[in-house]
């Protein structure tokens, strides 16, 4: 796999061009799902696996299982997208029910718990090698960022307008996480992707309401 190590020099630092293709694609993945573009799941799959082979190319194994995760996710959002899509119509987006919301509240929660404790143990997070205090939280932070980018894109995949507010909570933690652990330009590319969220959650929640307003609500 010498091609996964295939790049380029840029201010004397390396950068691949499976990690730029990748994160490009991750990116674009976010302008496609604003415009509820079926393309959003095949371009964020091949991100998915970008990302995994340079992930696992660079021994960062926590990472390797988060694009794992991102990839089984997009084919099922393909195939939840095309059986909204058929016969050429727009896909139907709608805010969760109070039962999933609960659910996905319950999942978050409960499942950063347990990915925490896996992280820890198994030392898939760079957190657990970090002395407590400070080790635990930057563990329960990965974890919380795994599970809640999982809720997301299953929310997404399901056309849930929620998803978006999840990807800000989500942002919420791994914008200054990445600042604070000197990762200044993963910041910066969060930061974009924190301002994308916003403007697909105004832009989904207006496509939900312009919907609800003409056609008649016994019939949605």
């Amino acid at each position: 796999m010498n091609w996964v190590n295939e790049g380029f020099q840029l201010l004397g630092v390396k950068v691949l061009w499976t990690d730029l293709v990748g994160n490009v694609a991750a990116l674009a993945t976010v302008l496609l799902a604003i415009r509820r573009s079926i393309w959003t799941w095949p371009v964020q799959l091949t991100a998915a696996v970008l990302l995994f082979v340079t992930s696992l190319s660079a021994h960062i194994t926590g990472n390797a299982l988060k694009q794992l995760m991102f990839g089984a996710l997009a084919v099922y959002g393909w195939w939840r997208w095309t059986r909204g899509t058929r016969s050429g119509q727009a896909l139907a987006v709608r805010p969760a029910t109070g039962r999933e919301r609960l659910a996905m509240a319950g999942t978050m929660l409960l499942g950063t718990a347990a990915v925490g404790v896996l992280f820890f143990v198994a030392k898939l997070s760079w957190g657990a090698l970090v002395p407590p205090p400070q080790g635990y939280l930057l563990v329960a932070a990965d974890a919380y960022i795994f599970v809640g980018s999982a809720v997301a894109t299953w929310a997404q995949g399901r056309a849930l307008v929620d998803f978006w507010i999840i990807w800000v909570a989500v942002d919420l933690v791994g914008v200054p996480l990445a600042f604070s652990s000197g990762l200044v330009v993963s910041g910066a590319v969060y930061g974009v992707f924190f301002v994308l969220v916003l403007i697909g959650f105004f832009n989904w929640l207006k496509e939900y309401r312009s919907r609800t307003v003409l056609v008649p609500k016994e019939a949605v």
